[in-house]
């Protein structure tokens, strides 16, 4: 089979959760992902919402499993050698959808091909394949020892637990009510000092809440440095719960900044302005509080973009007082205060395009 060569790699994933407008929410999943050249092969599919087997949160022996079938060491798990590329990420069912490919051997190399959106045993190229996706040759000896790491270890371990630190009790545990519900698990303190060194590695994240005075800071951030905890640190914005699991999934997000779709955000009254480096579906959502400091959502923009810088709209109703947008691809999530009176640009500077 003729195709040319192309690198193969794993690097770590993250399919972000959230609490979404109108009381909705997405689970948090971790997972290696395929990088293809350099590019994660997610990437390819723009507007997929889904993870690869790979999933740091499936039992060690599944986990072990996937691999090895990937290695094509035990028989493809769909009919004419086809594999699970990538699947529904809230559950294992194939008639939710799936991604799937033949992979095989060519002497020494291993050749994926064939890729289609699959939803039953069998796949049906002429109407659900992926036109301009592969075939991919890898190297045998690079394939297999990066697949092989994973069986020695080589896994990026989730660190899917945060620690929340704040005087607004009401506030936090309804932050972490909501962190659970996605699958992250969230414990409530107002003081590190007792906690032992171990504990403290386990967390990702560390969220302060507005309340916590800069001496208190820098007294948790001294205690997670005696421990030798490498922990993200979350500044929170707003009493606002889906704003703040926001924030708290952008943090988790250990990926390398270079392969994330969602590049820059910033907000004004009047329009949002968004960085995507490739195909995406992005949506945007506008928080605020209103006058009863109650939580108001609303959806202002759901569709997909191309690489560049966009210009979008904002209703000024939805973004009145003092107010946040959470734009969301399906493995990032970026968030940015409404600035008053001037245009937005996200981080990077340049003009913007126009997307509506």
């Amino acid at each position: 089979m003729s195709a040319e060569y192309a690198t193969f790699a794993l690097a770590p994933a993250m399919r972000a959760g959230g609490v979404l407008a109108g009381g909705d929410h997405q689970v948090h999943r971790d997972f290696v992902d395929f990088v293809v050249d350099g590019r994660p092969l997610l990437f390819r599919l723009a507007d997929l919402d889904a993870v690869s087997p790979l999933a740091s949160d499936v039992p060690p022996a599944i986990f072990t499993a996937q691999v090895r079938s990937l290695l094509l060491e035990t028989e493809a798990p769909l009919p004419g050698g086809r594999h699970i590329v990538y699947g529904c990420p809230e559950c294992e069912a194939l008639a939710c959808g799936a991604v799937t490919a033949v992979i095989e051997r060519d002497g020494e190399d291993f050749v994926w091909r064939d890729f289609a959106w699959q939803t039953d045993e069998r796949a049906d190229l002429e109407f659900n394949g992926y036109r301009g996706i592969g075939p991919f040759r890898f190297r045998g000896a690079e394939y297999r020892a990066a697949l092989a790491a994973l069986l020695d270890g080589g896994s990026p371990a989730a660190r899917r637990r945060v620690l929340l630190v704040g005087a607004r009790v009401a506030v936090l545990a309804r932050l972490a009510a909501a962190l659970r519900t996605i699958g992250i698990g969230a414990d409530i303190t107002h003081d590190t000092g007792g906690v032992p060194a171990d504990e403290l590695r386990g967390y990702g994240a560390v969220a302060f809440g507005e309340a916590v005075t800069e001496e208190e800071r820098r007294a948790v951030r001294r205690a997670f440095d005696r421990a030798g905890a490498d922990v993200a640190y979350v500044d929170g914005l707003a009493p606002i719960v889906p704003v703040l699991v926001a924030q708290i999934e952008h943090a988790l997000d250990r990926g390398p900044r270079a392969r994330r779709r969602l590049a820059g955000l910033a907000a004004t009254d009047g329009e949002a302005g968004v960085e995507v480096t490739s195909p995406c579906r992005v949506r945007l959502t506008a928080y605020r509080l209103d006058r009863l400091r109650r939580t108001r959502g609303h959806e202002v923009f759901d569709g997909v973009l191309g690489p560049g810088r966009h210009r979008i709209a904002l209703d000024a109703g939805a973004v009145r007082g003092r107010a946040f947008v959470v734009a969301r691809a399906s493995e990032s999530v970026l968030v940015a205060a409404v600035a008053r009176g001037n245009r937005a640009a996200p981080e990077g500077g340049g003009p913007l395009g126009s997307a509506v």
